[in-house]
């Protein structure tokens, strides 16, 4: 196995141990870059000159007895959202195209502070504003989307050019690439992680998170950049519990959710079948499956459009009014759109919100977690515009991706997508596990042990 090819707790125990230098290990990560780069284009900017300089501060620091913990030395891409200082942040977009920040976002700070390695910026949607990122090629198979908005970040881990990264999530876009590409993707709970120094897209739905190979590895990265940050007006005040990242043997006393309604209506198949058959292994590790019915469905889909609409729109009200044509047609196009959104309408979104969030909160009086599919089907065709379904229905590929992630950002509760397997063509399928508000230990503890079982 290359260093590349490792996954992150497994490469901080290989650097704690003195079996494997920072170096080594971002070298290899480098060189995978260069292999893989051409086809994939999961970078929009690979930092190679300070990656090797950091990786040779973490060596000399870790010979020293100077370890800062299992993030020290380990290769890190960043969403081209989140700033970092010093080094471009576009948001892959022509209004930001020489937009160079002088202080990092509160993120990559605390992710400087352990020690990891910044290989680069990797791709995004325009601004986030959209679930494909058409520049970047999914992971397994280059004539498939990416997904998005997170999709450079998602393909940069699958591919093995990053060890781990960092996504935002505002309507799927942590969970939706990391399921298309075989990748295990946590939106943190509304608050938990600071989002001082990302581009915003819609504050009030907004996340950053963790895109890792496991779901042990996204713990060891939440553990790192959790916590409260006064220059960010949400953040929550309280300290986040430790996440538990040990072995995990059973899942006795823990309810697991399976919806009857919302999440398995119009999903593939094959979807449907990898994530029935991955419940029935919480079943099979002492879990308690509970049949629950998702409260308020069908105004969801509708209230995450009538906050991300308009906040969208006023993020770049300025932008679009003074450099419309820098935009590119399809984020323009909802911009535009977001202008069209009267106050009314999103004054009742918001208490649409308000009602979703407390059924939501008695819902999980009843279950721990809620299990269900990232997304309806795997990665489209990168020419594709919409899935049919066998009810003789259409619907737009976007649409489909959004539909079963945006319930977690309404409710901004901790969702969490994990690998169950692959359909006939070789595509990753994804699970989601949503919990309740900071209930990240529980998520994890329940990806832990499905994982641990899993590779058995």
């Amino acid at each position: 196995m290359q260093p590349y090819e490792l996954t992150l707790s497994a490469a901080a125990e290989a650097v704690a141990a003195g079996e494997l230098s920072p170096v080594e290990l971002t070298e290899s990560v480098l060189s995978r870059c260069e292999e893989v780069e051409g086809r994939l284009n999961a970078y929009a900017l690979v930092t190679a000159v300070s990656a090797r300089e950091s990786a040779a501060r973490a060596e000399r620091e870790i010979r020293e007895g100077q370890h800062r913990g299992p993030l020290h030395g380990i290769p890190v891409g960043l969403k081209d959202v989140i700033d970092t200082a010093g080094v471009p942040t576009t948001a892959n977009s022509r209004v930001w195209a020489d937009r160079t920040p002088d202080k990092d976002s509160t993120v990559a700070a605390r992710l400087a502070s352990a020690g990891a390695v910044l290989i680069g910026k990797t791709h995004t949607h325009e601004f986030a504003y959209g679930l494909i990122t058409p520049q970047t090629a999914n992971a397994r198979h280059a004539d498939r989307i990416a997904g998005g908005s997170s999709g450079g970040s998602a393909v940069a881990v699958a591919a093995g050019s990053a060890t781990f990264a960092l996504g935002t999530d505002t309507g799927g876009s942590i969970r939706v690439p990391s399921a298309l590409n075989g990748v295990v993707g946590l939106k943190p709970t509304y608050g938990l992680v600071s989002t001082h120094g990302i581009a915003p897209l819609s504050w009030s739905l907004d996340h950053v998170g963790p895109i890792t190979r496991t779901v042990r590895d996204a713990a060891l990265v939440l553990d790192a950049i959790a916590g409260h940050d006064p220059r960010d007006p949400v953040s929550i005040t309280r300290p986040p519990e430790h996440c538990e990242r040990g072995q995990h043997k059973d899942l006795r006393g823990l309810r697991v959710g399976v919806p009857v309604n919302y999440f398995f209506e119009q999903v593939d198949p094959q979807v449907e079948a990898a994530v029935r058959t991955a419940v029935g292994a919480l079943d099979d590790l002492g879990a308690e499956l509970v049949r629950v019915r998702i409260p308020m469905a069908e105004y969801l889909q509708a209230t995450q459009w009538g906050l991300m609409l308009p906040e969208a729109a006023s993020v770049h009200e300025r932008a679009l009014r003074e450099t419309p044509d820098l935009f590119t047609p399809d984020v323009r196009l909802l911009l535009e759109a977001g202008e069209l959104v009267l106050a009314g309408d999103y004054l009742r979104a918001q208490r649409s919100r308000t009602l979703i969030r407390r059924a939501w909160s008695r819902l999980f009086e009843t279950v721990d977690v809620i299990a269900a599919p990232s997304v309806p089907c795997a990665a489209a065709k990168r020419e594709q515009g919409s899935v049919d379904w066998p009810d003789g229905t259409t619907e737009p590929v976007t649409d489909a991706y959004v539909r079963l992630s945006a319930p977690a950002n309404v409710t901004g509760l901790p969702a969490l997508s994990l690998p169950v397997g692959l359909d006939d063509a070789g595509l990753p399928i994804g699970m989601q596990l949503i919990a309740g508000p900071l209930a990240e230990p529980v998520l994890l503890r329940t990806g832990i042990a499905y994982e641990t079982a899993s590779s058995a």
